[in-house]
């Protein structure tokens, strides 16, 4: 006789000794094979919608083996079991099923034949969950008759931790397979969204040629970023290029408004809370750099951000981690940031409202984006890739084209607000132009007054027509210039207009050129 305490607790202790439930499995038999016939061990779950018995696992004393296969079973099989599952309701169903003659047993003989396993004596032990069968665990050993009472009686003692290690492992795997999915699914939506918003970046070959050229030399490295430029110009988009070209594309893009987050709330937001920090922290919360853990975190408006703020900040670049708000933890950071703002922060470190060492930490590599007005060879492009998305966001069918001598409008207009201006320009006209050429009448409309720019205003301060203040603006600038229009110190770059469309604009206004042009005075 076999002490059963010693024996359970030996092997639970195998059992529960991995994490992989196939290695537990062969340590398991291991020790069991000392006190019983075994020279396989299957783990094994029922599918009764498919009519069919998954094999989760199997043991040998060699090795252990993970496994995901599908054994279909005959229809007597099918209803042997089903009488099992009315058995187990009345109380009927032993602990552990002995087999000793597979051949006389519908469901042993199909599966063993279906994995090519020599005819052996069965132990089955089913896990009943509310009266049904949801799987078993199974011993085999090679030949007939080779099981008795008293090893039932030792195998049964096992049921409890075999029951908690199924269970596991079942759970375990629906949780990674629910994991892949989601990262598939996530990286499927990601390449998605890049696809909608534009796999390139328009005027990366023009007037972002100098931006593009930087950010290919420090995507590849783990510098700091400050991205600096007037609001619209698509500092953000920049930033997404950074991390799409560098080693951790695969990870997290997580982009902050720091002008956008109260005072009060900054340090939760950023850097997470414990339960019960502050009231109203129900639970434990992973601020926006934990979550930008293996990725990139973008601080936008990082002038904006509080003294305080700034100060927790500068910690986190020096010693890559942080402290959630009512914590004494350190939690480690494998992060990049790129910050990004609208403002001059060196003239904000001499008022005294941005820390100077922080700013230093910051400008390690700066970029600045350069505004609409002194790119306009991008408008044509960036017009294009609007449209296209508005048609899609519009439902509109056909793609809308341009009127007549609307590019030069766009052309000859100072953009205030950029890239972000043209785009609400854009969609405003395929709304109002819905089924025609589409026009930009209102150009300018939305931008406050203080904000607009005129070539030079009349001495009486009487209002001229658009093409008045266009001709007297194009006439300055040639005098500037002695007339010249192409090349380096000509009317085209001083205007930031292409030449042929400044000659093209000058047609249309009467302003003659070449040889027949007269410099103004």
């Amino acid at each position: 006789m076999v002490d059963t305490n010693e024996f359970f607790r030996n092997a639970t202790l195998r059992i529960c000794g991995r994490l992989d439930i196939e290695e537990s499995l062969r340590d398991c038999l291991e020790y069991v094979a000392r006190y019983l016939p075994a020279d396989r061990l299957y783990l094994q779950q029922y599918e009764p919608g498919l009519g069919a018995m998954r094999m989760v696992a199997r043991a040998s004393a060699s090795q252990g083996e993970c496994m995901d296969l599908l054994v279909p079973l005959d229809q007597q099989a099918r209803q042997e079991l089903a009488g099992v599952v009315l058995d187990s309701s009345t109380g009927e169903l032993p602990p552990v099923v002995v087999v000793n003659n597979p051949r006389t047993v519908s469901v042993t003989r199909c599966i063993q034949t279906h994995l090519g396993e020599p005819a052996s004596s069965v132990m089955s032990m089913p896990l009943v969950v509310e009266g049904r069968v949801m799987g078993a665990v199974v011993v085999l050993a090679r030949g007939d008759n080779r099981y008795n009472q008293e090893h039932a009686r030792l195998y049964m003692s096992l049921m409890g931790p075999l029951f908690v290690a199924m269970s596991n492992a079942l759970k375990h795997r629906e949780t990674v397979r629910l994991k892949n999915r989601l990262t598939e699914d996530n990286r499927f939506l990601n390449s998605e969204l890049l696809h909608l918003a534009g796999d390139e970046i328009v005027g990366s070959d023009l007037g972002l040629r100098d931006v593009m050229h930087k950010v290919r030399q420090v995507a590849p490295t783990g510098s700091p970023v400050l991205l600096s430029g007037e609001t619209g110009v698509g500092k953000d988009v920049i930033a997404n290029a950074i991390h799409l070209a560098s080693p951790r594309r695969d990870g997290p893009f997580i982009a902050v408004n720091c002008g956008a987050i109260p005072e009060a709330l900054i340090d939760s937001e950023l850097f997470g809370h414990e339960k019960g920090a502050f009231t109203g922290a129900l639970s434990r919360k992973r601020g926006r750099f934990e979550r930008a853990e293996g990725g990139t975190i973008l601080l936008d408006e990082i002038g904006e951000m509080p003294m305080a703020a700034q100060v927790r900040l500068l910690r986190v670049l020096q010693h890559r981690e942080i402290e959630r708000v009512g914590g004494t933890e350190r939690v480690p950071l494998d992060i990049r940031v790129i910050t990004a703002t609208n403002r001059d922060l060196a003239a904000l470190v001499k008022e005294g409202r941005f820390r100077e060492d922080l700013w230093f930490r910051l400008n390690v590599f700066p970029i600045e984006v350069p505004p609409l007005r002194e790119r306009p060879g991008d408008i044509p492009a960036l017009v294009r890739r609007f449209v296209e998305r508005k048609a899609r966001d519009l439902k509109i069918d056909e793609m809308p084209k341009l009127a007549p001598g609307s590019i030069d409008d766009l052309f000859a207009y100072h953009w205030p607000g950029n890239v972000r201006e043209l785009e609400n320009l854009v969609e405003r006209a395929m709304i109002v132009h819905r089924d025609g050429p589409l026009r930009f009448e209102d150009l300018g409309a939305t931008v406050p007054r203080r904000s607009r720019s005129v070539a030079a205003e009349p001495p009486d301060d009487d209002l001229l027509e658009l093409d008045a203040v266009i001709e007297r603006h194009i006439r300055r600038a040639l005098a500037r210039t002695g007339g010249k229009i192409h090349g380096p110190g000509g009317a085209g770059e001083l205007l930031g207009v292409n030449p042929n469309t400044l000659r093209h604009r000058m047609r249309k206004l009467g302003i003659p050129f070449g040889r027949n042009a007269v410099v103004p005075t």
